[in-house]
Order: C-alpha cells, then structure tokens, then sequence
C-alpha cells in the first residue's frame, strides 16, 4: 500500500504545480481552470471504473482506478479541498460501523 501513497502524493505534488498553468498546452491545468468540468470528468471516470470491475477484469480495473484517482485529485485541488482534510473525514469515522456513520448522517 505504501507504494500507492508515495504515487499519489507525486502525483498531488505535480496536479498543484499545473495550477495557474496554460489550459491549452496542459489538460490538467484545464481541469483545474473548470471545477465543473473536473467533476464530470470524475464522474465518466467513476462509471468507467464500475464498468471495468463488472465486466473487464482486473487489468482494465487497475487502469480505470488510476485514471479516477487521477480526477479525484484535480477535482480536489480545483475545489481547494486538501487531502489532509480529506484524511480528517476519515479519521474522525474511524472505529464507526458504516451503517451507525451513515445513520449519524441522515
């Protein structure tokens, strides 16, 4: 797991450093220019990612989830939501069922 979290915060790293960026010459500074659109972007990617667990098998999962995870990233740094926060919604449902935190929520 450890290999993912060093991978994730480079590619973190390298989606702040596009901000401000060209959105003609860089996609990512495009998607960072339009949260709207980096939402929709991670929304195909989400079905794509489904459709790739149901039906594609293991390969094009793995590739799909990098491709999500990817947009998830933009889509967080284009709303100016920081993983640390992120974390912090994590940690403070850690040692809660997912039924009682969803209960909570309602």
């Amino acid at each position: 797991m450890s290999r993912l979290f060093e991978v994730l915060g480079r590619l973190a790293a390298t989606i702040e450093a596009r901000k401000g960026g060209d959105p003609s010459v860089s996609y990512t500074a495009k998607l960072l220019a339009d949260p709207a659109l980096a939402a929709k972007k991670l929304g195909e990617e989400a079905v794509e990612t489904v459709i790739a667990a149901v039906a594609q098998g293991p390969d094009a999962l793995a590739s799909e989830s990098a491709d999500l995870l990817y947009h998830w990233l933009v889509l967080l740094a284009a709303s100016g939501v920081s993983l640390d926060a992120v974390a912090e919604k994590l940690v403070a449902r850690e040692g809660t069922s997912g039924l009682a935190e969803k209960a909570l929520r309602a």
